[in-house]
Parts: C-alpha cells; sequence; structure tokens
C-alpha cells in the first residue's frame, strides 16, 4: 500500500513537467495513465526505496478565470482529505498571487506535512527573488527548476523521510476483492445485495485508511474481504460532480487489493472514466471482473448482450481476455454469479504452473511457430518457468533476448492463456538470456 503524494497549486505553475519528470525519471515505474481529463494524472515514483503514488491535480480546471479559483479549492480539498503528503507548487516568475495566498490559507490548516515548492528557478537571481515566498506563511521552501530537474532530489530526500510508514494489515490472509467504479454506477447497492440480507458477516474491519473499509464476506462456502470505496466518507465532503475525486478512491483501492469489481452503469457504457480505473488495476496487475450494473433498464434483444460486450472488449484491447457479467443489484440479478466469477479470476492470479508442465506444453507450440529470424539471427527458446511473484509473470530463456518483438510476446501470454486459463488477469512475458 503506498503513499499518496498530491502536487497542488494554481494553473501553469509548472505542475504536470514536475509530475512527468518525477515518474519517467526513474525505472521502477508504472507509466502515467493516460488521463480522466485531457491530462496524465497517476503515476508511482520511488526514491531511496521508498514507492509513493503521485497524483497531479493540474489539468481539471475547466471554464473560465472565475471558475478556476472554486475549482483549485475543490481540489486542494481532495488533496488535503485523501493523500498523505502535499506538495504546493508555486511559480518565481509571477511571484505571490491571490490564488496563491488562498491556497496556502487551507493548507496553513492542515496536520499533514506540506512542502512549499518554487519552481522555474533556474538561476540565481531568481533563487533571490524566490524569498518573497516566505509570506505565505508556509515555512521553509524548496527552489526547482522541473524542466532540468535541478533542485528535485533534495526536495525528495526531504519527502521521502516524511511519508508515514503504511502498516500493511493482514486478515488472514484472505482474498481481497476492491468494488470500483465511477460515483451512481451502484457499488454501494451491488455490496448491500451481497451482504445486507443474510447475516453472516463477521464485523466490519476498518482499513489501512480511513476511506477503504473491509468487510469479511463468509458465504455459500466463499471467504474473502471486500473492499469498499463507496460512500464512507462524510455526506458534506462529497463532491460527487469531480473526477478526481473517485480516481483518488480507486488509485488506493486498487494497489490494495487482489481482484477488482469494476462496476459500470450499463445506460452509460464504458466511458472515460471507467476506462481509466480499468488501466489503473491492470497496470497493477491485479485481477478484473467487468460488471454492468443496471443491465434491467437496457431495452434489449437477443444480440444486445453480445453487441455491448463486444464493444467493450474493443475498448479494452489487448488485455481482452476478463470476464464481464451483466448483474442488476435491484433485483439481485446474477449477483451470485458475479462473486464466483471474482473468485476464479482470483484463483487464476494466484495459480502456479510446474515448470515440466509449462516445458512441455510451450516448447512444442515454440517449434511449430518460432520467433521471426531478425537480421539473419535466429532466436531459439529452450526454457520456461514461472517466477515466484504474486501474479503470473513467465521468463522465457532463449539465446538472443533483445530480438524478440512484442508481438510475438503477444502470441506467447495468448497461448498461455488458452492453456491454462488465466482469464481476468494481466499475463507478464519475459524473455531472458539463457
Amino acid at each position: 500500500m503506498s503513499n499518496i503524494v498530491a502536487i497542488v497549486g494554481r494553473p501553469n505553475v509548472g505542475k504536470s513537467t514536475f509530475f512527468n519528470r518525477l515518474i519517467q525519471r526513474r525505472e521502477a515505474i508504472v507509466d502515467a495513465v493516460s488521463g480522466v481529463t485531457r491530462d496524465r494524472h497517476y503515476g508511482k515514483s520511488d526514491w531511496n526505496g521508498k514507492e509513493f503514488s503521485l497524483i497531479d491535480t493540474g489539468g481539471y480546471v475547466l471554464g473560465s478565470d472565475d471558475v478556476f479559483e472554486a475549482e483549485i479549492d475543490k481540489q486542494v480539498e481532495l488533496a488535503i482529505d485523501e493523500a498523505d503528503v502535499i506538495i504546493f507548487m508555486v511559480d518565481v516568475e509571477s511571484g505571490v498571487t491571490g490564488m496563491d495566498e488562498d491556497v496556502a490559507k487551507l493548507l496553513r490548516k492542515v496536520s499533514k506535512p506540506v512542502f512549499l515548492v518554487v519552481n522555474k528557478v533556474d538561476n540565481a537571481k531568481r533563487a533571490e527573488d524566490a524569498v518573497e515566498f516566505y509570506s505565505l506563511g508556509l515555512g521553509e521552501y524548496y527552489t526547482v527548476a522541473s524542466i532540468n530537474g535541478s533542485g528535485t532530489g533534495d526536495l525528495l530526500d526531504a519527502l521521502v523521510k516524511v511519508l508515514p510508514e503504511k502498516e500493511t494489515v493482514v486478515n488472514e490472509e484472505l482474498p481481497r476483492f476492491a468494488v470500483v467504479g465511477r460515483p451512481n454506477a451502484g457499488k454501494s447497492s451491488f455490496i448491500n445485495a451481497l451482504i445486507g440480507q443474510d447475516r453472516y458477516i463477521v464485523t466490519d474491519v476498518a482499513g489501512t485508511t480511513r476511506d477503504s473499509i473491509d468487510t469479511k464476506y463468509n458465504q455459500f462456502g466463499f471467504e474473502f474481504n471486500i473492499v469498499d470505496t463507496a460512500g464512507i466518507r462524510r455526506k458534506s465532503k462529497v463532491k460527487e460532480d469531480l473526477e478526481f475525486y473517485s480516481v483518488m478512491r480507486s488509485v488506493r483501492a486498487i494497489e490494495h487489493c487482489d481482484v477488482c469489481l469494476l462496476v459500470l452503469d450499463a445506460t452509460r457504457g464504458f466511458d472515460g472514466q471507467d476506462q481509466n480505473i480499468f488501466w489503473l488495476a491492470e497496470r497493477n496487475r491485479k485481477g478484473v471482473v467487468i460488471l454492468v450494473n443496471k443491465w434491467d433498464l437496457v431495452e434489449k434483444d437477443h444480440k444486445t448482450t453480445l453487441e455491448y460486450e463486444k464493444a467493450i472488449r474493443k475498448e479494452m484491447e489487448p488485455f481482452t481476455d476478463v470476464p464481464i457479467v451483466f448483474i442488476s443489484t435491484i433485483s439481485k440479478q446474477r449477483i451470485y454469479k458475479a462473486i464466483e466469477t471474482a473468485v476464479e479470476v482470483y484463483n487464476n492470479r494466484t495459480k502456479k504452473i510446474k515448470t515440466s508442465v509449462l516445458n512441455e506444453v510451450m516448447l512444442p507450440l515454440i517449434e511449430n511457430y518460432p520467433p521471426p529470424a531478425n537480421k539473419a539471427k535466429f532466436v531459439k527458446i529452450k526454457y520456461v518457468m514461472q517466477l515466484p511473484t504474486p501474479q503470473p509473470q513467465f521468463a522465457f530463456f532463449c539465446n538472443l533476448p533483445q530480438y524478440v518483438k512484442e508481438p510475438y510476446k503477444r502470441f506467447l501470454e495468448n497461448k498461455l492463456r488458452e492453456k491454462f486459463d488465466f482469464t481476468g488477469v494481466p499475463v507478464s512475458v519475459y524473455m531472458r538470456k539463457k
């Protein structure tokens, strides 16, 4: 469970440049998910061996200048609520503005660590100009130039020192299923339909963060924890219109689970935000089950289900081997099937295949369809094994790993899926020198 660091500040101070620099500069990085709006917003970064998730609040601001301020206030409040550490970015070129003062006023009340970062400081004259930011009342500041990265090292050294140690809560190692999706897709109703009627439920276990609550589910021979991202916050705090909010929530829940149950609203289709959450799960290598809710509200004929499913799979390419279950939380239609499917996906994700079996099945296939020769060099794959990781990863040992291209790796992945059933789970294929 990694910490969340949010970057806040008014538009055009260089938040996105700074964000991109942090998530691309180091190797251990999941690339930024192409975003909720036109911008990239979420990535992973690590520094001195501490990993954290980075959220860029830029790019959400819509409309004209007067709308700006209200939107920025909302984002800052959200960052204050959801993040563990806040980076407040200002710009030395324009000096202290009224909007900076507004943001500072909100941040002064916060008990979480806040780093005041003055951007665009790329010479001594500008370093002197930065002194005026003391007037914001946030104490010491850090000067950086996101464009060339100067100053970011010192900032990150200080930042990782204050990251809270996350205690990982281990609940007898039960599988964890996260219910995620955009606001109003029916996440809460799904959970209520599951656990509302029969009282087999053991107590609610508060999760590591105050915002995802684990409920232990124990019925019909299944036992697992449900991580609920819906409806836990005080109503006054909920700004359902802000996509930022549900992405922030999903980030935490997804990093924290084994299988994601992505609830869609059938009347809206698989739109940008659902896709965003889907790719978040895929990048984090989690199992995925798609639940199309409110299916009872859709006009149907004999082809509707197939066409709907086809449209969703088109948007998920190339990771299309994902179960899609059509449900209705109101009539409890196929609720049990949804859970059954999630348990299957969990089993697929934790499946271990014996090396002898793997080689027996895969080597003849590879012999019949070897990797294409490259520059008159022939790739010979000699041996394959599954790596000891929490999710399925396979190493193929060969003489010239650098010549094996993406399409062939995808062929191997598809064969692994076909022979061993990894439905709903991202599979990683690596080429290694033998």
